[in-house]
Formats: structure tokens, C-alpha cells, sequence
């Protein structure tokens, strides 16, 4: 028998192979380019946009940039529910992913969808707010309502939610798949915590209401959940009655330790103040002259012979709400409180604002960075979670050493209880019962070579995690950022099981929310 030389076989394999490449360039090719006209075939009560879409692609971290082939302004739930089936039952053979984006306010591009579709979920926020009064007042909105309009809406019934974010312009489905903490939440937890009910979307176009008793699986999987399991569509957010006024006080340390003592006493004490937070300032020049627009010194002679220049001071700032006639009471309940605290005697300022001004204070921030075209510059933000018992050591290695000026951005540190968290949500924390919120929150100037500049930022940030890392501090990230798996796995730790049930649950086919980098979807070429 004769057998075919090597050289007579050559021909054939490489024919074979260009003509399977060749087929599958003409099936990715049809795919999408049947991509639009399917859809244009749907019937949705809104509309899709195929063109001008580079809004899609931007967000407040205005770092990366991602154009998705088109993007659905919904006008109900069932337009989202629409797509996500149709998308669904293509199967595994398309590349087709989607993304929520609210109001456009994710730092490293977590609510795009490279060459898919993104969701303008503020078209949804012309839906109607109802608002619940009685013994357990709640409001039922739009995931894609901002809270500033929540508050304006609740308002008008005397009431509004408990816990908050310290910007208000903000959708409730973005902060929710994230969990939403401010300065309340050692009192009354995040935001994530403050939900009776949730209407949501899932990764096969279902539609689902869910909450402790309904659902409940997915209703713990979706708050904190990154947008993997579903699309909040909406939420029925817990009330509280709402005062009238704030006094608002900020007081000063030099020492950390101390700063540190005095905040986690004042989140464990029964009768405190409403709102907590603290900030570090480092080498920040005219720090107390800047202040006395808005902010009356205790001692006017004293506060003016004091000098931030060159120094590394810690700012706890405070709020006490109160109603008109309750002014006196409230003085000496914060009189009280003050005098357990062991603060810079001189550093003491007070202020008297209306409840809706001090929750908006980030806004008019906002309009005088805008009106001077600062707003829209990278923002290369951190977030951490530190445990109490490493805060000290956190503190020392990278407010002390790493971290060398806060000109760039406020930097915050304050503590939370983590008994107001719900253990049953998808949200990371540390392990101990009380841990801080470190955010380091810079703005980056374009083209600059120097401490200011995204790239030196970035170095930044980078060293303060492997110092983490290294010091073995059990840190975890808040809104956290990975680029692989394996980090991902890392930073779930014990959840990351019930996350992968959750996925393989709610969305199989790992369709929504790709800019997070958790799972990339699987595709099936043949």
C-alpha cells in the first residue's frame, strides 16, 4: 500500500484551515451586522440609538472609554426585559452583552458594554414616586431616579430616607448594586440596608419583585451585587420623619490616635450625633480662613492665631438635626457630646444650615468646579475598608509616610458599625465589627508630569494597596476594581462560591455588566 507523502497532505490542511477561519469571520460578520436590524425589530415603548452614543462611554472616572453599539432609552421595565430575552435567546453563540448606566457616575468604566448595549436607566425616572406614610413610611421610585429628587419628593410629606450618600445626584440602582454609604450609616447602615422591596430584571429578561420574603436569594444577590445577577428596575426605600435644620460642626486633631478614639466612641454611644465623618488634611495652606464663610469659630481670637500650613490635622466633622423650637435643647446635647471629645480647643467651628442644603453640600461643590471646567477631569478615586485594629497601622504607614499632601482631593476616614450591615448581601467587608471607610477622592490635572498628574495618582494608589498587602491589614476595596479573575477571587474570599451560584442562577450566560470584569461571557464560535 501506498502511503501519502507529508508534502501531499500540506495542501489540504492549510486549505482546511483557511477555510474555517474563513467561515468564522463571515459568522462573527453576520452576527453583527444583523445586530441592529434585529433590534429594530423589537417593540419597545422607547427607543434604541445606534449613532452619537459616545455619552455611553464616558463616566466620572474619565479613564476608559468604551463605545457600545447602541443604547436603549427604556420608557418601562418591559423594554429592558424585552432586550435582556432577546439577547437570552440568541444563547451562548452571541457576543452581546448589557449594561445599566445611571447617571453616569462609575470611576473605571463599570457600567459600559464594549460593542454592547447600555441602558439609559434615567428614562426611566419620569415614572411616578409614591410615597407611603404611617407608622413604617417608604417610597417606592425608579432605579433610575436620582436621590436629590427623592428627598425633594419626600419633602412634601415631612419625610425622607434614612441613609444617604454623600452626593445626592446619584441614581438608586447605581448606589444600590454598590451598597451607598455617608456619614449615617454607623446609625442606620448603607443605603442597601434600607430596602423593604426590589423589582428586578435578571440576565434571562425575567422580571422578578424580591425582597426578605419573596425571592430572597436574588434580592440579597442584587443589593451590593455589581449589577451581575440583574437590573435593579425598582426599589422600595424605608422613610423617616425629616427635620427642618442641621447644626453642622467641624473640630480638629493632631494626633491620629486620638481622632480615631473619639469617632468610634461616638458611633457606639446611644444619644450622638446624626451624622459622622472625618477627614485628613495634609499641608493644606489657609485651611481654617477658607472656612469662615460658611463656618463661625467658638473663639474667633484663638481660631485666628492657629496655622494648618505645613501640618497634618484631622477634621471630624458633625451634624445634629433639629426642628424650629428645639434649638436650645439641641445646643446642650451637643454641648455634652463635644465635652467628651479631646479635639484642638481652638479648631472648633459651627454652623446652622437647612437639613436639604447640608445633604446637597457636594452639588454646590459641583457647580463652582464646573463653572471653572474642573468637573469633568480624571478622577483615579480608592475606596477602602479598614478594620478597627489595623486602622493605627493604616494610618501610620500611609497617612504618615506614603500619602505626602490632600491638595488633590479630600481624603476621608471614618467608622462604621458593621451590625447595621445585612450579612446575607453581596457587598465585602472585613471581618470585624467595626472597620472605616478610607477614601482617597483626587482629581487628576490632563498631560501633568507631577503629583497631580493620573499617572502619579495612580502610582499612588498602587503603592497604598501593596502596603496593605504587605502589612497583611485585611483590607477590602469598596467599589472595587479588578482585571482578573483570580483578583476577584481573592477579594470575595469565602463569598466568592455563592457569587458563582448566583451568576450560573440569575445570569448564565454572564450578559450583564461586563464592565465590571467579574465574568466574561462565554461564546460559542461553531
Amino acid at each position: 500500500m501506498k502511503f501519502p507523502s507529508k508534502q501531499n497532505n500540506v495542501l489540504p490542511i492549510r486549505s482546511f484551515t483557511i477555510l474555517l477561519i474563513w467561515c468564522l469571520a463571515i459568522k462573527l460578520s453576520l452576527c453583527f451586522s444583523s445586530f441592529p436590524s434585529s433590534l429594530k425589530t423589537l417593540n419597545v415603548e422607547g427607543h434604541f440609538c445606534f449613532d452619537n452614543n459616545e455619552f455611553a462611554a464616558r463616566d466620572f472616572g474619565n479613564r476608559f472609554r468604551f463605545l457600545p453599539s447602541a443604547v436603549l432609552h427604556p420608557k418601562s421595565v418591559s423594554d429592558i426585559a424585552t432586550i435582556i430575552e432577546h439577547i437570552w435567546q440568541k444563547g451562548p453563540g452571541s457576543k452581546l452583552t448589557v449594561a445599566a448606566r445611571g447617571h453616569g457616575h462609575s470611576l473605571q468604566g463599570q457600567a459600559q458594554a464594549p460593542q454592547g448595549i447600555v441602558i439609559n436607566m434615567e428614562s426611566l425616572s419620569r415614572q411616578e414616586m409614591k410615597v407611603h406614610t404611617g407608622r413604617f413610611p417608604y417610597v417606592d421610585v425608579s432605579a433610575g431616579e436620582l436621590w436629590i429628587n427623592i428627598l425633594h419628593e419626600c419633602l412634601k410629606f415631612g419625610l425622607a430616607p434614612k441613609s444617604w450618600t454623600d452626593y445626592l445626584h446619584l441614581t438608586v440602582g447605581g448606589t444600590l448594586s454598590n451598597a451607598g454609604i455617608s456619614g449615617q450609616a454607623f446609625r442606620h447602615g448603607p443605603q442597601i440596608s434600607n430596602v423593604h422591596q426590589l423589582e428586578v430584571v435578571t440576565g434571562k429578561g425575567e422580571v422578578r419583585v424580591c425582597s426578605e420574603e419573596q425571592n430572597a436569594d436574588l434580592f440579597h444577590g442584587v443589593l451590593g451585587g455589581l449589577g451581575q445577577f440583574g437590573i435593579i428596575t425598582r426599589a422600595r426605600i424605608a422613610l423617616e420623619p425629616a427635620p427642618k435644620m442641621v447644626k453642622w460642626i467641624r473640630v480638629h486633631y493632631s494626633d491620629f490616635s486620638t481622632f480615631a478614639r473619639d469617632q468610634e466612641h461616638l458611633i457606639s454611644v446611644e444619644n450622638t450625633f446624626d451624622y459622622i465623618e472625618g477627614l485628613v488634611m495634609i499641608n493644606k495652606t489657609g485651611l481654617i480662613n477658607n472656612w469662615r464663610s460658611s463656618f463661625n469659630p467658638q473663639d474667633p481670637v484663638q481660631a485666628s492665631q492657629f496655622k494648618s500650613d505645613g501640618r497634618t490635622l484631622f477634621c471630624l466633622e458633625l451634624t445634629k438635626n433639629f426642628n424650629p423650637g428645639e434649638a436650645d435643647r439641641i445646643d446642650q446635647e451637643i454641648e455634652s457630646l463635644l465635652s467628651q471629645l479631646s479635639y484642638i480647643p481652638s479648631t472648633l467651628f459651627m454652623s446652622e444650615t437647612s437639613y436639604v442644603e447640608f445633604l446637597d453640600r457636594v452639588h454646590a461643590a459641583e457647580l463652582k468646579l464646573r463653572s471653572k471646567g474642573l468637573w469633568d477631569l480624571p478622577h483615579p478615586w480608592l475606596n477602602l475598608l479598614v478594620p478597627k485594629s489595623k486602622i493605627n497601622s493604616f494610618a501610620e504607614g500611609v497617612l504618615g509616610n506614603i500619602l505626602t499632601d490632600t491638595n488633590n482631593g479630600p481624603v476621608l476616614v471614618y467608622p462604621v458599625n458593621k451590625s447595621r450591615w445585612d450579612n446575607r448581601t453581596s457587598v465585602v467587608l472585613p471581618e470585624e465589627d467595626i472597620f472605616y471607610l478610607v477614601a482617597f477622592l483626587p482629581q487628576a490635572t490632563p498631560l501633568s508630569k507631577e503629583n497631580d498628574g493620573l499617572e502619579s495618582l495612580l502610582s499612588l494608589n498602587k503603592r497604598i494597596l501593596d502596603y496593605c498587602e504587605e502589612a497583611h491589614l485585611g483590607v477590602k476595596q469598596y467599589l472595587p476594581h479588578y482585571t482578573t479573575q483570580e483578583e476577584w477571587r481573592a477579594h470575595f474570599g469565602q463569598q466568592w462560591e455563592v457569587l458563582v451560584r448566583r451568576k450560573l442562577a440569575y445570569d448564565p450566560l454572564a450578559i450583564l455588566a461586563p464592565g465590571q470584569r467579574i465574568f466574561q461571557k462565554a461564546i460559542s464560535t461553531l
